[in-house]
């Protein structure tokens, strides 16, 4: 099987979807850039800040790719509306920790217009794409991994792939969707490459993934962080610890019942989450596994995420605030012993 990146799995699944459905648009800041100016309508469009839509508007043109101004709050609501109105609209906010600006679009019109409905719409089909975290020098305002925050709020979706197989399944089955979904795209795994099946791909929402099978311990691991926990559980085989690692993939919904079921197997549990501690995602499943399955436990579960601060600006505080498989390994080994 082929191997493409992170990014380019992105781009073919919106790619394949838009040739599929003309109702499928992409709007959101320079994603098509240049190819929207008089006189840049033969060069190569800048494609969003990683360049996930590059090329698109070439082939599906300015009424499909639209290049939105500088308001998060304005476009949002236009990419709400829309979805009301039968298109499915992909939009990019860049760096989620722009959310704040248009957070009353997200919460009180996108999350809830589907319920206030009722059998009167059809849903609200719209994907907001968002990068989240740290590692590549971006400053602590666009560095953040508060996914927890949008989980929060009924009626939201919220994807967080770790690998570019899943990155392609889990666009395609997002924009199908008839609810909201928040894409959260790792900064750091834009780069990384993997087998990814050509054509139709689709990875149901709510369905977590077994990474790896091990009998000692369960490690539930978050986006990037899966990569951090396989390179734990490769250095632990040889202290003769297994280690069974579970991608959720979708955090909104919880795919609850594959995490019990590896705890019952194990009966030990770590949570490897690169987002600050208080109310994450990281202690919602610790909450979760010790209400309903604290029987199944043979030690007390535990978490290893970043510090409850900002993310640090300086190289050396930005390597040292992010959870490394050092940290992980010495989790491990401590629920296990």
């Amino acid at each position: 099987m082929r191997k493409i990146s992170f990014s380019d799995a992105i781009n073919e699944a919106l790619r394949e979807e838009m040739r599929r459905d003309p109702r499928v648009i992409v709007t959101g800041e320079d994603v098509a850039g240049g190819a929207t100016i008089r006189g840049f309508e033969r060069r190569d469009a800048w494609g969003g800040v990683f360049g996930v839509t590059r090329e698109l508007v070439s082939e599906f043109g300015r009424d499909r790719v639209i290049d939105t101004p500088i308001s998060e709050s304005a476009y949002l609501g236009a990419a709400i509306g829309a979805a009301t109105q039968g298109y499915r609209t992909v939009t990019e906010i860049q760096f989620l920790d722009f959310i704040g600006v248009c957070l009353d679009q997200v919460v009180n019109q996108a999350a809830k217009l589907h319920y206030a409905r009722g059998s009167k719409g059809s849903g609200i089909p719209l994907v907001i794409r968002a990068m989240v975290g740290a590692g590549v020098r971006a400053g602590g305002t666009q560095s953040q991994s508060f996914y927890s925050a949008m989980a929060h709020f009924p009626g939201i979706k919220v994807v967080a792939p770790a690998n570019p197989a899943d990155a392609k399944g889990l666009m395609l089955a997002s924009i199908r969707d008839q609810d909201p979904v928040f894409f959260m795209e790792h900064k750091g795994l834009y780069e990384t490459s993997g087998e990814v099946p050509e054509g139709e791909h689709l990875v149901p929402l709510g369905r977590a993934s077994v990474v790896r099978e091990g009998e000692d311990v369960t490690v539930v691991a978050i986006a990037r962080m899966v990569q951090v926990a396989e390179r734990a559980a490769d250095l632990l085989k040889a202290e003769g610890i297994g280690v069974e690692i579970v991608d959720p993939r979708t955090i909104a919904p919880l795919d609850y019942a594959t995490i019990s079921a590896s705890v019952a197997k194990t009966g030990r549990l770590v949570v490897v989450d690169e987002d600050t501690p208080r109310c994450s995602v990281a202690s919602d499943i610790v909450g979760l596994v010790a209400s309903r399955d604290f029987d199944a436990l043979r030690s007390a579960p535990s978490m290893v995420t970043a510090p409850h601060t900002p993310v640090p600006a300086a190289p050396e505080l930005e390597d040292a605030y992010t959870p490394d498989a050092d940290q992980v390994m010495a989790a491990i080994r401590k629920v296990v012993a």
